[in-house]
């Protein structure tokens, strides 16, 4: 994917070994900034932990928008209401249900029209990320604040990259 300004889009993960909670600041602070290229936005409402207490109202806020799409008919009633939970990302109060629970969720991933550019997985422990070199630098900058080492994030390793490419092209809804 190409971006006028800043070139194309590296991607990222989280190092093994980072504290927990540096994790979450970088779920989140990446969250933020790919905020304003995030089209679709989907959660799931299942962890494989304990959900921290202070996500909880969070969680239960996701389910009740999950509850709201069945009972306008957007979603089955039949399926599983946690699972694949519709964010509208320009909306505040949704925005923050994501950044909160995004690390610690069995699934969360934010696309730009038809490319994955978030994807947070297992609890937690897996996070990637595609960013612009401007995304990049402002998201560096933003862990820093928080005191997040640098050397938390790191290049997505071409070996892996090929797999969820692959895992992607099964996991996307419509065959996308």
């Amino acid at each position: 994917m190409i971006d006028q300004q800043s070139g194309r889009r590296r991607e990222f993960t989280v190092a093994d070994g980072t504290a927990p909670a540096d994790v979450a600041h970088v779920h989140r602070e990446a969250l933020r900034v790919l905020r304003h290229d995030i089209d679709t936005a989907h959660l799931d409402a299942y962890s494989d932990e304990a959900w921290p207490p202070a996500v909880v109202s969070s969680r239960e806020r996701a389910l009740s928008l999950a509850r709201e799409e069945v009972a306008c008919g957007t979603r089955s009633s039949r399926g599983d209401v946690g699972m694949g939970i519709d964010i509208d990302v320009r909306d505040d109060g949704q925005f923050e249900v994501m950044a909160d629970l995004a690390p610690y969720t069995i699934g969360a991933e934010g696309w730009e029209g038809d490319h994955l550019i978030f994807s947070a997985n297992d609890t937690g422990t897996s996070l990637w990320i595609a960013v612009t070199g401007e995304q990049e630098t402002v998201l560096r900058s933003r862990l820093e604040a928080l005191g997040v080492p640098s050397t938390a994030l790191v290049p997505h390793a071409p070996r892996g990259r090929r797999r969820l490419r692959s895992w992607c092209a099964r996991a996307e809804p419509g065959g996308r």
